[in-house]
């Protein structure tokens, strides 16, 4: 992570980077807004290798986080995910224009990411912040029972914004 982040353009909260001592915290989140959560060896494992993990929080209250894997020149968002007392409040929007400027600042031409064809909540996000999609995954996500749900994959280049 670079020490030299872009300010927050919303004055509600601010970013910083992940730290194990945060997982507890993470943790609950995920549990929280995922019906198939990652485990804490996921988030460890990606502070262990060195991705992107970014933690927006305001004066008394961790709002969300985000995980970020960079690939050369692109990067790739494996995690955003907002605290359902947060939701619907426009912090996820938020959390997604500053990772899109944080990763154009650092030299990436584009973002990628994988998201449900059943979160129509979090694919109109998407699509509101000029993702489109690119190609679908088959099987990718677990779901309920032996049954497993495909993967819509979204990019979003950054061009000259």
């Amino acid at each position: 992570m670079n020490a030299t982040q872009p300010r927050l353009q919303d004055a509600r909260w601010r970013v910083r980077p992940m730290r194990s001592s945060d997982l507890a915290t993470v943790m609950s989140i995920e549990r929280e807004v995922y019906p198939f959560p990652w485990t804490q060896g996921n988030f460890g494992d990606s502070l262990k290798a060195g991705y992107d993990a970014w933690v927006f929080e305001n004066a008394s209250d961790t709002i969300g986080y985000a995980v970020v894997m960079w690939i050369p020149d692109e990067v790739h968002l494996l995690n955003l995910s907002v605290s359902a007392a947060y939701q619907r409040r426009g912090y996820g929007r938020s959390m997604l224009a500053w990772l899109c400027s944080d990763a154009r600042r650092r030299g990436a031409r584009s973002m990628m990411l994988e998201v449900r064809p059943s979160n129509a909540a979090a694919q109109a996000l998407y699509a509101s912040m000029g993702f489109a999609q690119i190609g679908l995954r088959k099987r990718y996500y677990p779901s309920h029972g032996e049954a497993r749900e495909d993967a819509l994959v979204l990019s979003r280049r950054f061009g000259d914004e």
